[in-house]
């Protein structure tokens, strides 16, 4: 596996993680309502990257599609926690764009 396959394999990692203790941490909320898109986001971007993760590991014929769409999702996910201004939130941005950015190198 080369070095930019293994960055995005990491960052899909850390994004996984991320986004699975938000949205764990979001079923324990009160107002589940006021958070609805934050948790659909977070379980759509933590499936994208176990998905990358997997096609990275297997060296799948279509890695670079599956890191794009992930990108996207992740991307979206990023934008979505930028709108709250907790730093819990600011942090989980910065992940999902850095998982972003990892996967579109690999479709360079």
């Amino acid at each position: 596996m080369n070095a930019t396959y293994e960055e995005c394999l990491q960052a899909c990692l850390d994004c996984l993680e991320a986004c699975n203790v938000r949205y764990n941490a979001y079923l324990n909320k009160d107002d589940l309502k006021m958070m609805a898109s934050c948790i659909r986001l977070d379980r759509e971007c933590a499936d994208a990257c176990a998905l990358a993760v997997k096609a990275l590991q297997f060296d799948s014929p279509f890695a670079a599609q599956i890191c794009q769409l992930c990108a996207d999702i992740c991307e979206a996910c990023g934008k979505e926690y930028e709108k709250y201004k907790y730093e819990h939130c600011q942090k989980r941005a910065e992940v999902c764009f850095k998982c972003a950015e990892a996967c579109r190198k690999t479709t360079a």
